[in-house]
């Protein structure tokens, strides 16, 4: 029974052997007639690993797809790849992005299909620097040239192309108010308003742009004269002609603008300065000194000939020896005017009638001088150009700093509550040319070794202890002192005294000033 048994499963075990191997057998040939057949997409297997590895042509993926004839391309041996057809469809040459900024996926309809270009927003930045030959198309064109409102710009993003917007409407908003003066101004306070116009946008500008996190604007990386130059090489338009057919709406401005003519003069002499200065060293010493000069002095007139007379000892005069000779022959030639001018104005001030004729003819005559002067030097100043005609006169007298002579009456009368306290410099000169009929060694003593913000209290307390004790002393005083000790109201008599010291100062003053020293202009 076991023999039975053992041979009944050994019979069974070959007839299953049997049909594997005729089922395999039979496979193998259909799998390799399936390697030797074109693939039909529609019966492919995914668990098929076998056809995985069949190469696969993408032209009959794409042909598929658009379910049309396709011309099938050269092989990449025999044709030139295009890069930017790769990069961008619309031939720019920058990645195709979506908005979200990652990489647009490919498929065989969207890989030809035009995808728009970024919307750009475009800005006319930046202006040049105004100058003598563009001038008149600044005011001229002002209204044909483009202004940027809010509107222009999406609600968000595009803040570069925003601030560039901004100094451009704030330049153009400024233009129109120098324009608007120039009927008055002459020709060269109109380029100096300008000019200071275009340079306050332009440092508004870098001063914003350097404020957030970005690229910074190259120019704002300059300084000074260097920074200038770079944003006028940078103009789109640096003539400022106009560039929209129709008038465009003026916009204000997001900066306040206030423009003094008086201004003008230390600019021009500034930029003739920087053009005469040739030699290494005189550009060295134009770097480390400034012009300090107070001309032209203003045209005589009723309202300013008490001040012109009364302060002229107070005013300075120049000495030109101090002066370089390259570079700074502008500078000496108006030092002399000015020297000349106030000698000849001390002769008018000498005069008991016809003194505001003498010095306003003295005045004009002056003017002609330096221009004759500089004309013939063949140097440039603002005011001489053109023949002599009244709108050189009214260019002086428009760029004088100190047209109404007020400076030094101005810096006197802000400092007549502490003038006691300059008895201290000059209470050796009063004793001994200009007494004041009272002793002052205990003001002296006791008030100018105190700081400077103490010395006022001092003097006001230290008065009415002597108006006290003079008033109270039998003895002797000049007249003007028994006046004040007469005065009904106790708080007047220390007022009294204070003026007669303040008189006292004043002589001591103009007499220390009477051979006084020549300033340097340059310091």
């Amino acid at each position: 029974m076991r023999s039975a048994g053992s041979s009944w499963a050994l019979l069974c075990s070959t007839a299953l052997l049997l049909v594997l191997f005729t089922s395999a057998s039979e496979e193998l040939p259909r799998r390799q007639s399936i390697l030797q057949q074109e693939a039909d997409m529609t019966e492919f297997d995914p668990m098929d690993m076998d056809l995985l590895q069949r190469p696969v042509d993408m032209f009959d993926i794409f042909h598929e797809g658009f379910g049309q004839e396709l011309p099938r391309p050269q092989s990449p041996m025999q044709q030139e790849v295009d890069l930017t057809d790769i990069l961008s469809p619309n031939g720019d040459s920058r990645p195709v992005l979506t908005p979200r900024g990652s990489r647009p996926g490919f498929s065989p309809r969207s890989f030809f299909q035009p995808i728009p270009p970024i919307p750009s927003y475009p800005v006319q930045f930046p202006h040049g620097r105004p100058t003598s030959e563009n001038i008149q198309a600044v005011c001229l064109n002002g209204d044909h040239r483009p202004r940027y409102p809010q509107s222009y710009f999406p609600s968000s993003g595009f803040s570069k192309q925003r601030r560039k917007a901004t100094a451009v409407n704030n330049a153009e908003a400024w233009f129109i108010t120098c324009c608007k003066g120039n009927q008055t101004w002459a020709t060269d306070a109109l380029l100096c308003c300008a000019t200071q116009a275009w340079e306050l946008s332009v440092d508004l500008f870098c001063e914003e742009d350097s404020s957030v996190k970005d690229i910074q604007y190259h120019c704002c990386e300059k300084r000074g004269h260097e920074r200038q130059t770079c944003f006028t090489k940078d103009a789109p338009n640096p003539s400022y002609e106009p560039t929209e057919e129709l008038p465009v709406t003026p916009l204000p401005s997001t900066n306040n603008f206030d423009f003094d003519p008086s201004t003008c003069m230390r600019t021009v002499m500034t930029q003739y300065r920087a053009r005469t200065n040739r030699r290494k060293v005189v550009k060295k010493l134009a770097a480390n000194k400034k012009i300090d000069i107070n001309f032209p002095l203003g045209q005589p007139t009723e309202d300013n000939i008490e001040p012109l007379c009364h302060m002229q000892k107070l005013r300075p005069l120049y000495n030109t020896k101090c002066v370089p000779r390259s570079g700074y022959e502008l500078l000496a030639h108006q030092a002399k005017s000015i020297n000349r001018l106030e000698k000849g104005l001390k002769q008018c001030c000498k005069k008991k009638q016809g003194v505001l004729n003498c010095a306003e003819q003295k005045w004009r005559e002056e003017i002609d001088k330096f221009c004759s002067t500089v004309n013939a030097g063949q140097m440039d100043f603002q005011c001489c150009s053109g023949d002599v005609t009244p709108d050189r006169y009214t260019c002086f007298k428009l760029n004088s700093p100190d047209p109404h002579y007020n400076m030094t009456s101005l810096a006197t009368s802000a400092t007549e509550e502490l003038s006691l306290t300059k008895l201290c410099d000059t209470h050796n000169i009063i004793k001994k040319r200009f007494p004041v009929g009272f002793p002052l060694k205990t003001f002296v003593s006791q008030c100018c070794p105190l700081p400077e913000q103490e010395k006022a209290s001092c003097s006001m307390q230290q008065m009415q202890e002597i108006s006290q004790n003079v008033c109270s002393s039998k003895q002797k005083a000049p007249p003007a002192v028994r006046r004040c000790c007469k005065m009904a109201s106790k708080e007047e008599i220390p007022q009294c005294f204070s003026k007669i010291v303040r008189d006292a100062i004043t002589k001591a003053t103009n007499a220390s000033r009477q051979k006084k020293r020549k300033r340097c202009p340059l310091s």
